[in-house]
């Protein structure tokens, strides 16, 4: 029998070429990469500023160096002196905003959805609130990189499942990793209310149809068992540590927020008072299909609400066909503090719709301006964001981005620019990359 030998130099060949095509594929699938920090003052001049306060500067003049606004002012009013050495950009007819914030999102998170090594939103046990959703935040996600172009550029990355899902964190949409991307880290622990319906397990023969949860009072004891245990812990001598009861102690020293996901009413209402019976300093009701119905009881309670995704169907048969498109502007005429969410089906892709559920809140009653504050301010104060996000001011950061024009449109948000922290980032995506590509394709093909 003879053997064959192989050549040495031609495996080596061959190895070469196989490591410059993964490398060349790694590349091709590459996030942009991101911006260096802001090394030279900017200028945006002319544009129309929406403040994401309800103020609007018609003829604005904006400044920002070392990430920071330092300049802006109306420039009908107060003219400044632009020196040579500042990159200014000439945005007459556009429109400047706040960048764009989108809580309780597992943006980062899950990649693809059919690939489990890719899905890292949710770890095994029912109350687990020292899972810490920022450490597994994918900062190079191609999901990630298409908010942008949107003027998404912040978010609330948030862990999914159990009964007390864990812990997140607050994140810009421009990173190397998950410790550049920390905006804020751990704002608050995460809880699933139990529900007061269930519906019958079609699968087993049951009527599908809702029922009332005959296991919801076991349930609710069960969450209220564990807050009484943590709070003992708190008050004991820690000579073993207990990493759940550990992490609680921010919800009743107010360094943490309890962000209750309860939809129906009486949810909501035994929700906050679990929240005052256990002393939680702060809660944030997520989703509140049903919130409007006891809106004077958030109020009164200083209960914020992030509100259900806009773009959805009625949650009850007795529900009014627009409920979920009228539900932001129903809290805001109460006096309820109100952001927008995007949790359910296909949430990460959605988010990037984020501007145009606000837009929807427009058409249904709400002001452009106030709706406008859904997704910038409102969200800054319930994420604890707000003195540094949120707004356009003097002394915060400079996340904004320049528009074509209104931003909460789909047919004209059509961004030029985009800041975060005065660092200009790119708006490309593999989505625009494969739009150019095929764009040019077709553009080269001669019409008929």
């Amino acid at each position: 029998m003879t053997l064959k030998t192989t050549n040495t130099k031609d495996m080596n060949t061959k190895i070469t070429f196989t490591l410059i095509v993964l490398l060349c594929v790694t590349l091709g699938f590459a996030q942009q990469t991101p911006a260096p920090k802001q090394s030279k003052t900017v200028a945006i001049v002319g544009a129309t500023a929406h403040l994401g306060n309800g103020e609007i500067i018609q003829n604005s003049t904006i400044l920002f160096a070392d990430g920071k606004i330092t300049t802006l002012v109306n420039a009908d009013e107060i003219k400044i002196k632009i020196g040579s050495d500042v990159d200014i950009i000439y945005a007459d007819g556009k429109h400047v905003y706040p960048g764009f914030i989108i809580p309780n999102s597992t943006l980062g998170l899950v990649e693809i959805d059919a690939v489990r090594a890719t899905d890292d939103d949710a770890e095994i046990g029912g109350m687990i609130p020292h899972v810490r959703s920022l450490i597994a935040y994918n900062a190079e996600s191609k999901v990630v990189e298409s908010m942008r172009p949107n003027g998404v550029l912040m978010g609330q990355i948030t862990p999914r499942g159990g009964r007390i899902s864990g812990t997140s964190s607050v994140v810009q949409f421009d990173a190397w990793n998950w410790e550049d991307a920390a905006v804020k880290v751990d704002d608050g622990i995460h809880m699933n209310w139990p529900s007061s319906f269930t519906r019958g397990r079609w699968w087993l023969g049951e009527d599908p149809g809702l029922k009332l949860n005959d296991k919801y009072s076991e349930q609710v004891a069960q969450v209220t068992s564990f807050f009484n245990e943590s709070k003992a812990y708190e008050s004991g001598d820690k000579k073993q540590t207990h990493l759940p009861y550990q992490a609680t102690k921010g919800l009743f020293d107010g360094s943490k927020k309890l962000f209750i996901h309860v939809d129906d009413e009486k949810g909501i209402t035994d929700a906050v008072q679990f929240a005052k019976d256990n002393n939680v300093k702060s809660m944030v009701i997520v989703g509140g299909s049903e919130a409007y119905k006891v809106a004077g009881l958030l109020k009164q309670n200083n209960v914020a609400v992030l509100l259900q995704r806009v773009h959805s169907r009625p949650s009850s048969e007795d529900d009014d066909y627009d409920q979920p498109y009228k539900a932001a502007k129903m809290l805001v005429d109460d006096g309820v503090l109100v952001a927008l969410e995007n949790s359910g089906d296909m949430e990460r892709m959605n988010a990037r719709n984020l501007p145009f559920y606000a837009g929807t809140t427009v058409a249904h009653g709400l002001k452009k301006e106030e709706a406008l504050k859904l997704i910038t301010s409102n969200t800054a104060k319930i994420l604890g964001i707000d003195k540094d996000y949120g707004t356009l001011e003097v002394g915060k950061s400079a996340t904004l981005f320049i528009s074509e024009g209104d931003a909460l449109d789909m047919r004209t948000n059509q961004l030029t620019h985009a800041f975060i922290d005065g660092r200009s980032i790119s708006l490309e995506t593999h989505q625009t990359e494969l739009w150019h590509r095929y764009d040019e394709k077709y553009k080269s093909q001669k019409q008929p």
